[in-house]
């Protein structure tokens, strides 16, 4: 089968990459289209450490074409949305709610694929880059079948990380203000997120500013350019001297500083942007009287078997935009040009379809 290998140096596409049976507890699944997403991106530039040779991609939606044994749900034939999050569901976090604290689904490496006879890493569980993947059953969420996976793939990680951090790490409330700086994939989210939850003030912060019109069309009330002077100043003056919550979408230690200058008594950060292994948050201890507080938050906080189907419903009220979301899709023979359009900004998010997709 076909799909997109990194060797440590660059991405190949490659023909001839088998993939393991389903066994206990695993379905296979046939993926129809996958995400582009900044995570991935930092393991080709070195951001994120990770061994090689491998498959990435881990925003994906597809087909499951094969169930092993004890598998109830899914069955084969349905549609799913796929999460990362390869959970033992027996311990006290998932037990209690808090699949994301699970410490089997963070940090396993695994080699469930083979090409010439030598094994390749999946990535975060999953490895959507290719025509088919073998994961745990809990992992492929299924959905109704008349919902396009093209728009359905981005549920896996942009939109649960993204509208997770809002509704279920920052608990976002009516007529609060909210502050996302990155209007990429994950900041739009944030942005729509907070206008479902009801947040007054949504100022959305980009180095772009051909973004003001598409943070707009997801629910953003204010645009600030970030090239174009003082954000800082600018934040607390349309929020009143500070925001309730500040989510930075990029990560990086310039940037984070900044975020928390823009918090409000009372209020808080929440870190969704993957910063580079070394990075460090140096801020003031000052910053934290008045009640302010940091929030760490992975894949929002998300319990995908309750939110995928939460979002789902959103998106069929209108409320939720996915289709939207999309910029452009590309075959895989493509890829290259995906991941040029992302880095240049071009892109809300860009799909990656795969050969004999079924949208």
């Amino acid at each position: 089968m076909k799909a997109i290998v990194f060797d440590g140096v660059g991405n190949k596409l490659v023909d001839g990459l088998t993939v393991r049976v389903p066994g206990p507890g695993e379905v296979q699944v046939r993926i129809v289209a996958s995400g582009l997403c900044q995570s991935d991106l930092s393991v080709v530039n070195g951001k994120i450490p990770f061994p090689v040779p491998v498959v990435l991609g881990h925003e994906g939606a597809g087909v499951v074409e094969a169930v092993g044994p004890g598998v109830s749900t899914p069955s084969v034939g349905d549609h799913v949305v796929l999460s990362t999050l390869a959970t033992c569901g027996q311990c006290a976090t998932c037990t209690s709610g808090r699949p994301t604290m699970c410490r089997e689904s963070f940090g396993k490496t695994a080699t469930p694929f083979e090409l010439d006879g030598a094994p390749v890493h999946n990535y975060a569980a999953l490895s959507t880059f290719s025509e088919r993947i073998v994961v745990k059953a809990g992992q492929a969420v299924p959905i109704p079948k008349d919902i396009p996976l093209t728009a359905a793939c981005l549920i896996g990680c942009a939109v649960l990380t993204g509208a997770g951090a809002v509704l279920n790490r920052a608990r976002v409330q009516p007529g609060d203000s909210v502050v996302v700086i990155g209007a990429g994939g994950i900041g739009l989210n944030v942005i729509q997120a907070a206008r479902i939850a009801g947040a007054a003030v949504i100022v959305a912060i980009d180095t772009n500013p051909g973004k003001e019109s598409r943070t707009q069309l997801f629910g953003a009330t204010h645009f600030i350019d970030a090239t174009a002077g003082d954000t800082v100043t600018a934040v607390r003056e349309l929020t009143d001297g500070g925001a309730g919550h500040v989510f930075d979408c990029v990560g990086g230690e310039a940037i984070t500083g900044q975020a928390m200058e823009m918090v409000a008594w009372g209020g808080q950060m929440i870190m969704l942007g993957v910063a580079g292994p070394e990075a460090r948050l140096t801020v003031p201890a000052t910053s934290f009287y008045m009640d302010r507080s940091v929030l760490g938050c992975r894949y929002g906080s998300s319990r995908p078997g309750a939110d995928i189907p939460k979002y789902l419903d959103l998106y069929r009220s209108g409320r939720l935009l996915l289709d939207e979301l999309v910029t452009a899709t590309y075959e895989l023979e493509d890829f290259e040009s995906l991941v040029a359009d992302s880095r240049q900004g071009r892109l809300d998010r860009g799909v990656l379809l795969m050969p004999g997709n079924r949208r």
